[in-house]
C-alpha cells in the first residue's frame, strides 16, 4: 500500500519509523516531514495545514490511505476533505477532533456525561474572568479554548499570576483567536499520566500508560512547552487503577462522543490526574502525544497499519494488538531558548554514535549538504527501551550523551521529576 503520513516532528517520524516496518507498506510518504523523517519516508513539500494541497496531492499520487497525525489538520477536517475525494484516512473527523480543539465543549461534554473532571467556568469577556480569579483564589488554572501548540496551559500560583494570563490570552492575543475564549478551572492535585487509546468509535483498546514532562527545566520548572521527555509506562498506574480509567472515564467518553453525533475513530489521548477523590481528566487530546508517542509507539509489538486500518473501517474489536514486556524513555534535546526564542541552523554532531544504542527521532532538523541541522524549538527525541525502566531512563541519557549543537539544552530529571 502507498501511505501518506502528514506531519514533521518526533510523533510523525515514529509514526513513519513504525509503518515502514509493516510488510504491507510498499511506498511510504510523509508532508512535510523532516530531515530525519527522510531516512524512512519520502518527504512532500505541501504543509500539513494545507488541507486542499494535501488531498490534491494524495489524489494526484493515488495514495491508499492517509494518516494525519497533527492537531491542526485534525482541527481543519482533513480526514473528511480525503473521505470525501474517497481517500481513506486515519483520524477523527473535524466534529469528533473538537474535543481537543475546543475546551470549553470537553468540558461541556465532561459535565453533560457525568465524566469526572476539575470544576470550572467559561469567559468570552475579559473582566467576568478577572472577578472569577478573585472570587476562586490561586492556585488556579488558566487554559485558552483552542489550539496553542500545548502551551496555552497556565498554572497559576497567584492571583496576579492568573489574571496576567487571562489578559495575555484574551486581552494580547498571545494564542491568536485560541484565546479568545477561556476555561478557567479549579487546580487539582496527584500525579499526571497520560493513557492513548485507539479507537474505532465503538472498541476501545489503551497503550501502555506514559508521563510527559512539561516544563521546560529540571525539577518541573520554566514555562510549559509541548513536552521534554516521556516515559512508559507509568510506576504506580495500576491495572486497577487503568480498570478504573475504563469504567469511569474511557469508554464514557466513546460513548458521549457517539451520543453527540461525533463518534471519534483515531486516536484519543487522555490526560488524566490521580486526584485523592481518585481519577480525573486534565484534558482530551485527538491524536497522539508528542513525545509520548515516540515512547509508546516504541513498545509496539503489532503492525501499526493494521491497527489503524481496523480503527477507520471499525474492526478494531478484530485485530490482536500487543505490546513488550519492556519501557521506554524519551529524553528531548531542545534549542537553547525554547519554547521562547531560539535560533536554527546550528550542525548536529553525534547522531550516528547515539543510534547505536537507541532510536533517534527528528523533531525539528533538516539535511542540508549531508549535515543535520537544527530547525526546531524541540530537535531530537533519544529514545530507549529496556527490561526496567531504571534502565531505560539510563539507557536514553547515555545515548543523548553523545549528540551536541550549539546551546542544546534538556532536563536531567526524566522519568524522575513526580
Amino acid at each position: 500500500m502507498k501511505i501518506l503520513v502528514v506531519g514533521s516532528g518526533g510523533r510523525e517520524h515514529a509514526i513513519c519509523w513504525k509503518l515502514a516496518q509493516s510488510p504491507k507498506v510498499t511506498e511510504l510518504y510523509c508532508a512535510p516531514g523532516n530531515g530525519g523523517i527522510a531516512q524512512v519516508a519520502t518527504c512532500v513539500d505541501v504543509k500539513a495545514t494545507d488541507v486542499e494541497g494535501m488531498v490534491r496531492w494524495a489524489k494526484d499520487n493515488a495514495m491508499d490511505f492517509v494518516v494525519v497525525a497533527p492537531d491542526d489538520p485534525l482541527a481543519l477536517g482533513m480526514v473528511d476533505a480525503l473521505e470525501a475525494a474517497g481517500i481513506p484516512a486515519f483520524g477523527p473527523r473535524k466534529n469528533a477532533a473538537i474535543v481537543e480543539a475546543s475546551k470549553a465543549f470537553s468540558k461541556e461534554l465532561m459535565k453533560k456525561y457525568h465524566i469526572p473532571t476539575a470544576k470550572y467556568q467559561t469567559f468570552t469577556e475579559l473582566n467576568a474572568a478577572l472577578r472569577y480569579i478573585e472570587e476562586q483564589g490561586a492556585p488556579i488554572v488558566v487554559k485558552a479554548d483552542g489550539l496553542a501548540l500545548g502551551k496555552g496551559v497556565t498554572v497559576a500560583a497567584t492571583e496576579d499570576e492568573a489574571k496576567l494570563a487571562a489578559a495575555e490570552a484574551m486581552g494580547g492575543r498571545k494564542f491568536g483567536d485560541a484565546g479568545a475564549t477561556l476555561v478557567i478551572e479549579e487546580c487539582m492535585t496527584g500525579p499526571e499520566v497520560t493513557v492513548l487509546a485507539f479507537t474505532d468509535g465503538e472498541f476501545l483498546v489503551c497503550m501502555p500508560s506514559s508521563q510527559d514532562h512539561k516544563r521546560a527545566y529540571t525539577g518541573n520548572k520554566g514555562p510549559n512547552t509541548g513536552g521534554m521527555g516521556a516515559i512508559a509506562p507509568v510506576p504506580g498506574f495500576t491495572n486497577e487503577l487503568l480498570k478504573q480509567c475504563v469504567g469511569t472515564i474511557f469508554l464514557p467518553t466513546i460513548a458521549a462522543m457517539k451520543a453527540e453525533g461525533r463518534p471519534f475513530q483515531g486516536v484519543l489521548y487522555f490526560g488524566l490526574m490521580l486526584t485523592p477523590d481518585g481519577p480525573k481528566v486534565v484534558e482530551y487530546n485527538a491524536r497522539f502525544g508528542d513525545p509520548e508517542c515516540q515512547a509508546v509507539l516504541s513498545l509496539l509489538d503489532s503492525d501499526l497499519l493494521d491497527i489503524m486500518l481496523a480503527c477507520r473501517n471499525g474492526t478494531l474489536c478484530n485485530v490482536d494488538i500487543r505490546w513488550k514486556d519492556e519501557a521506554a524513555c524519551c529524553l528531548v534535546l531542545a534549542s537553547g531558548g525554547y519554547p521562547l526564542e531560539y535560533k536554527k541552523g546550528y550542525p548536529i554532531s553525534g547522531l550516528e554514535e547515539a543510534g547505536r544504542t537507541a532510536t533517534v527521532f527528528h523533531a525539528g532538523t533538516r539535511l542540508e549538504n549531508g549535515q543535520y541541522l537544527t530547525n526546531g524549538g524541540r530537535v531530537l527525541g533519544v529514545t530507549a527501551t529496556a527490561p526496567t525502566l531504571d534502565d531505560a531512563i539510563e539507557a536514553a541519557y547515555a545515548a543523548g550523551s553523545h549528540i551536541s549543537f550549539r546551546d542544546m539544552h534538556f532536563r536531567t530529571d526524566i522519568g524522575h521529576a513526580f
